[in-house]
């Protein structure tokens, strides 16, 4: 079995057909860890501005089918949305669910020309991309909005 994991639910069913059953196709709905509320255990200022990220209230039965289908799968892949916020995205999912040989495609429309093009190149996570998300997170949080 392939894995696909998506952002939203309405792209997974929309992919899915284009698929037509060669990969199943799942929604992250979204980040599925976050910092948390208070600061104190948001971010390790002393220890080089760390920061410590626990997995989103109600996300929790996300992870854990992502997880279970991912042990079943001999190909997972992360196509959430090509921007900085689904880069972390991904990487929270590969991170959360313990994904050890996930690969990241991205595609700029639905359709299923592009989807099916982005499948054949498939790529690391842009650790750059995520990093850049991952400060403007921290810095919102030690700041505020």
């Amino acid at each position: 079995m392939k894995l696909l994991i998506v952002e939203s639910p309405s792209k997974a069913k929309t992919i899915a057909k284009y698929l037509d059953g060669a990969y199943e196709v799942r929604a992250s709905v979204g980040h599925v860890r976050d910092l948390p509320k208070s600061n104190k255990k948001a971010v390790d200022i002393e220890g080089g501005f760390i920061p410590h990220y626990e997995i989103s209230a109600g996300k929790e039965k996300v992870v854990s089918e992502i997880s279970a289908l991912a042990k079943k799968a001999n190909e997972v892949i992360l196509a959430t949305d090509p921007d900085r916020e689904g880069e972390a995205i991904a990487w929270h999912i590969r991170e959360a669910c313990k994904l050890k040989n996930s690969k990241r495609v991205t595609f700029n429309e639905i359709t299923e020309k592009a989807v099916k093009e982005a499948l054949k190149h498939p790529r690391e996570i842009d650790m750059d991309l995520k990093e850049a998300q991952e400060a403007r997170r921290v810095l919102d949080r030690l700041v505020g909005y």
